[in-house]
């Protein structure tokens, strides 16, 4: 089937088997990375991306349903140099270890917090429930995304990019294999 879909900001058509999912749409076809396949069962969440502005996990959408949709993975988020405030607030937090988990974690940090811009220590626990890691405890997690909350533009969308004036972009994106 012939697919159009915008990836980061960037158009695409292509012809996919119907049972392509869309984690390996974007790693196989389009080469990102970044969205990294966990455990093809969603439970995990390493996969997680924006489809039209909220959270999937993109294991468990095909590539056909995002037809004439937008996706945002991690590597769209930086804008211009600068990090995204939540990609920034992980930096800044040490909200990593491995750094598997972290961009399904950021991208679900975005989504709750443009759902609640200012969550509390449970809220953040809560809206992270689905996606997993296995290296931390959490804490710094929470704390990055507590910290994102204080430098996001209030009603800024999921895909916000202005940060406080106050911090200094960094060269670290996201992005792995």
């Amino acid at each position: 089937m012939r697919i159009t879909v915008t990836v980061d900001g960037t158009q695409y058509t292509d012809d996919v088997e119907p049972r392509t999912l869309l984690v390996h749409y974007l790693r196989e076809t389009l080469g990102k990375v970044g969205t990294v396949v966990g455990c093809d069962t969603s439970n995990c969440g390493a996969c997680t991306v924006h489809l039209d502005g909220h959270s999937v996990k993109s294991c468990s959408v095909l590539a056909v349903q995002a037809d004439g949709c937008e996706v945002t993975t991690i590597e769209g988020l930086a804008r211009d140099g600068q990090l995204h405030p939540v990609q920034q607030a992980f930096h800044d937090n040490h909200a990593l270890q491995c750094g598997f988990c972290t961009p399904g974690m950021i991208m679900q940090s975005i989504d709750l917090l443009a759902d609640n811009p200012d969550p509390d220590e449970q809220a953040v626990r809560e809206g992270l429930e689905g996606n997993l890691c296995r290296c931390t405890g959490y804490q710094n997690i929470v704390r990055a995304v507590r910290d994102a909350a204080d430098h996001m533009s209030p009603g800024a969308g999921p895909e916000a990019e202005r940060m406080s004036e106050t911090r200094a972009p960094s060269a670290i994106a996201g992005g792995g294999e």
